[in-house]
């Protein structure tokens, strides 16, 4: 059986195994979970590895909107990320939620920021009460 180790630990070195371009880590990381019999911890250890990445300067930024993004709104939610993480290389992961009115939401480890309208009328209407 494997040796257990900290998911700290491993997200340290899946992140690290990612930068220098191993092919293979996400096989390891498998392997290793399924011999620890750690499967269900692997949403907390993704999140730690794209916490682990981004204090190594690459952020991993989910973006959700109500239709596709245009290359310059893509440049420019980049270029916001990149002011205000000083992230030295962003990764957007897109999707699209049609059940969205419209604006977007940025949700990056340990925050988000949510610029949908649906967001916006709540706020309204919890200040007119």
């Amino acid at each position: 059986m494997a040796q257990r180790l900290s998911r700290r630990k491993i997200a340290a070195y899946y992140a690290e195994q990612l930068l220098a371009g191993n092919k293979n880590i996400a096989g390891e990381l498998a392997a290793y979970l399924v011999d620890s019999r750690r499967i269900r911890e692997l949403e907390l250890i993704v999140r730690d590895v794209e916490a682990a990445l981004m204090t190594r300067g690459v952020l991993l930024a989910d973006i959700t909107s109500s239709r596709t993004l245009t290359a310059d709104a893509a440049k420019e939610i980049k270029s916001y990320l990149k002011a205000e993480t000083k992230a030295d290389t962003i990764h957007l992961r897109e999707t699209v939620d049609a059940d969205l009115l419209g604006g977007v939401r940025i949700a990056v480890p340990g925050s988000e920021l949510d610029a949908t309208l649906r967001h916006r009328l709540t706020q309204l209407k919890a200040s007119k009460i």
